[in-house]
């Protein structure tokens, strides 16, 4: 006779409290992606390491983030959601208090790989559990929660990890997790319990262990983790370092999307990947990581380098985008229960690019509200991104299958971000390159503009006491030195154009995805 796993019944709560308990770690771990970028300088020199060394702080964090976020619905199953989902916040709050206490930087490297860890696997199980938590007509307004954590956390980080480093010390960047995640761990504790889905398949199911997997897995986003973080540093394919990193990275890949389909338990759920309305939205989240995380380190590399701005001041200008979307994401929620999700996807597009569009138009003489305002503009259609694409990606996934899904989107979210974020910075040197080799050709003698402000500028210098020679010399300098800044200048403006036609050439594809009725429409029809 069978035996029969006794499922102690879930606790009579809130699921808006149950929103806040798994929110509340996501929002940590996604803020610890961003919240040490700006701090590397000082680990750097706390830590006596060149600040390229001290680079591998995030590399660090990213690679072992990225492996275990398409791993969670197999852990899950494995171990249970709940009980896996406690040693994350567990192992995420331990080795943050070890990353605030390392004395050298290999053992902060050590301890935010295994931070990197715990902490992949919080983002697509508190999605789990929100999808598990919230009935269907409600889910717009729990995504709309979790999306507030997910892309209000990048926003503020830097500017968050400027403040803490220049006010105390770096080390606090990673000790203020510890009484966070302790919160999390008790509220977790009392208030989460698995549905009876996940207990009845982890108690009475052998699983098997897909060892080529996890180490293709492994393999694959680890080398391709690091080429898109040091790419652009090591001149990418000019590096042999690079060159075989993304041949181990490519080939790896490749072996782990035939093996996955190929076996019967296999440790990513590739399958899903059949339902086109997933498969589309996983494909608009990985967009949306590059853009939302290009731009996002994009405006403030140009107002420090070419306005002028600190990096506190820089942060505050980012800052009204993500209460924007703080204001907007429950509105897109409520919104959702009334509308097609994918009108407001499109809206949603065409807003950000309208505001990257306006982005694109900035020039050195831009006056300090343009860029808050235009910010706004782009975040506010970001706003209306993050929660349609997620209510039409779980459409038609069934719940025992949760797991396996917030995985690979999350994934696709990170790999989007990673992937945005090499490409601006590439497109930034290149393209500044490229403008400049144009404008170099009218710093020449024969041209009357050119000569005109080199003979203002010298005469303005000899007024000031320098020999004809010695301010003929400042002058071209000057004047070299303004063409680099419109080079630059020129360079951001491309990037912007190049997110914004990202942005409006994926629309068309929503209109491949099976047609979804309101929240509300469809609620009404089940009862």
């Amino acid at each position: 006779m069978e035996a029969v796993e006794y499922v102690r019944p879930a606790p009579q709560v809130s699921p808006w409290l149950t929103a806040f308990t798994v929110i509340l770690a996501t929002f940590m771990e996604v803020l610890d992606t961003s919240v040490a970028n700006v701090s590397l300088p000082h680990i750097a020199g706390n830590l006596s390491a060149s600040v390229d060394e001290s680079t591998w702080v995030l590399t660090s964090y990213l690679v072992s983030n990225a492996i275990v976020l398409p791993l969670t619905g197999w852990f899950s199953t494995l171990f249970g959601r709940k009980r896996f989902y406690i040693a994350c916040v567990v192992m995420f709050t331990i080795s943050s208090f070890l990353c605030g206490l390392a004395p050298t930087l290999p053992l902060l490297v050590v301890f935010r790989v295994i931070q990197g860890a715990g902490g992949g696997g919080l983002q697509p199980i508190s999605q789990a559990i929100l999808v598990d938590t919230f009935p269907r007509d409600k889910q717009g307004m729990a995504m709309a929660m979790y999306g507030m954590g997910v892309v209000v956390a990048p926003t503020i980080g830097p500017t968050l990890g400027g403040w803490i480093t220049d006010s105390y010390s770096w080390r606090w960047i990673f000790l203020l997790n510890v009484p966070i995640g302790i919160v999390s761990v008790v509220m977790t504790s009392l208030l989460i319990v698995d549905p009876p889905y996940m207990i009845r398949k982890t108690f009475k199911q052998g699983l098997k262990i897909d060892f080529i997997g996890l180490g293709l897995l492994g393999v694959g986003l680890g080398f391709l983790q690091v080429v898109l973080d040091k790419g652009e540093r090591d001149d990418w394919f000019n590096s042999p370092f690079i060159l075989w990193a993304t041949v181990f990275a490519v080939s790896a890949l490749i072996g782990l999307v035939v093996w996955e389909l190929m076996i019967d338990d296999p440790v990513i759920d590739l399958r899903l990947l059949k339902d086109r309305n997933f498969a589309v939205s996983t494909f608009m989240i990985y967009v949306l990581g590059v853009v939302f995380y290009g731009t996002t380190v994009l405006l403030p590399i140009l107002l420090q380098t070419l306005l002028g701005y600190t990096a506190t001041l820089s942060g505050l200008v980012l800052f009204p985008g993500g209460i924007a979307v703080l204001i907007l994401m429950p509105l897109v929620g409520w919104m959702l229960n009334r509308s097609e999700s994918r009108w407001l996807v499109v809206f949603g597009f065409a807003t950000a690019a309208l505001g990257l569009i306006q982005l694109a138009h900035f020039d050195l003489d831009v006056s300090p509200r343009t860029p808050v305002n235009d910010w706004i503009l782009s975040r506010a259609g970001m706003a209306f991104l993050w929660v349609p694409i997620n209510v039409m990606a779980f459409y038609f996934v069934p719940k025992e299958r949760t797991n396996n899904a917030t995985g690979l989107i999350n994934l696709a979210r990170n790999v989007g971000g990673s992937m945005g974020i090499s490409l601006v910075t590439t497109m930034l040197d290149r393209r500044a390159q490229f403008h400049q080799n144009r404008l170099v050709d009218r710093l020449q003698l024969g041209n009357r503009i050119y000569q005109m402000a080199l003979h203002r500028l010298t005469n303005i210098f000899t007024t000031h006491g320098l020999d004809t020679a010695h301010a003929l010399k400042h002058a071209q300098g000057m004047l070299y030195g303004q063409l680099q800044r419109q080079s630059m200048m020129l360079s951001f403006s491309d990037n912007f154009w190049l997110m914004a036609m990202i942005c409006l050439g994926v629309i068309p594809l929503l209109f491949t995805i099976k047609k979804m009725k309101p929240q509300r429409e469809r609620t009404r029809a089940v009862h």
